[in-house]
């Protein structure tokens, strides 16, 4: 999809300065300092599962708004009266749903997404909150708190989850990962239509497991597109969709979305520089990013 061009900001702030994380994940960013945005040694997760897209126009034409039931209560508010139990508490929950929301708004504020493009969910127990398909992410309010379980039953609220759910559950269900974040930013959606694999033009590579896969295209919402997805993000925390975006996981809601904007960033720099007129860029080595990734373990405050 076209996407706007004030994705620079987010590409910036999360590209500009030494940024990695933990060897558990757990350090991220705010994505426009410059500084510890993505990164960690959980690029050895891999993902197994089924897949799923948003399609041209974001999530599709499908859901609506919803949110309060027959007793005026929110989402949330719904599962503290006891439907359906094993969940957990609601105040978890409503902070979790916030962060998603924050996170949401946030794609669109920073350039990666237009509209109601790509999708973000976070783990939450064995509960996950996922956006819903086809509403603008300004509009959310509490009310509209979207959850499934596991195996993608929808056991909370009555919009209808993101057509990307697959390809969310197929990553918690292999993976440690507590979030999701799936964009269309501009230049990663550029690099996926070039190359099989992003040049490691950036040893910041490091942060997410080493080199980026490019998965093959496949229609959104199809069994295909999953697999390729799972394939390419295999000992890696993000890949590039073909023809399509990216997508990245984390420990936490702000490390999925600093992985996500730093891939932004190393696409631009890989595309800047492959412009140049008569010159080449210059490549690091796989054995070079591998010692970035061993350093990045330390990284960071204790």
């Amino acid at each position: 999809m076209a996407e706007q061009r004030r994705q620079t900001g987010t590409a910036q702030g999360t590209g500009g300065a030494e940024c990695a994380g933990s060897a558990e994940g757990t350090d991220s960013a705010q994505g426009t300092g410059g500084a510890e945005c993505a990164g960690s040694a959980e690029g050895t997760d891999s993902a197994q599962g089924t897949g799923g897209a948003e399609g041209a126009r974001g999530e599709g034409d499908r859901g609506g708004r919803g949110g309060d039931g027959p007793d005026g209560q929110g989402a949330v508010g719904r599962w503290a009266s006891g439907e359906p139990g094993g969940l957990p508490a609601p105040e978890e929950l409503e902070r979790a749903w916030g962060e998603l929301v924050a996170t949401a708004r946030r794609t669109v504020a920073d350039g990666l997404v237009v509209g109601t493009s790509g999708n973000v969910s976070v783990r939450v127990g064995d509960t996950v909150l996922v956006t819903p398909t086809g509403v603008p992410y300004d509009r959310l309010a509490p009310a509209d708190a979207c959850g499934v379980d596991l195996d993608g039953r929808q056991v909370l609220g009555s919009l209808v989850p993101t057509s990307e759910l697959p390809m969310h559950l197929a990553v918690y269900r292999a993976t440690g990962a507590r979030a999701v974040v799936h964009t269309h930013a501009v230049h990663t959606t550029a690099v996926s239509t070039l190359v099989t694999e992003l040049p490691l033009i950036h040893y910041m590579a490091a942060a997410l497991g080493g080199p980026v896969r490019v998965a093959p295209y496949a229609t959104y919402g199809t069994e295909e597109l999953a697999e390729n997805m799972l394939s390419a993000l295999r000992d890696r925390t993000a890949c590039l969709l073909q023809n399509h975006g990216t997508l990245a996981h984390g420990s936490t809601l702000d490390q999925a979305y600093d992985r996500t904007a730093q891939l932004e960033w190393m696409c631009r720099v890989w595309l800047t520089a492959s412009a140049l007129p008569g010159r080449t860029p210059t490549l690091l080595t796989e054995e070079q990013v591998a010692e970035v990734g061993r350093r990045l373990r330390g990284y960071g405050q204790p």
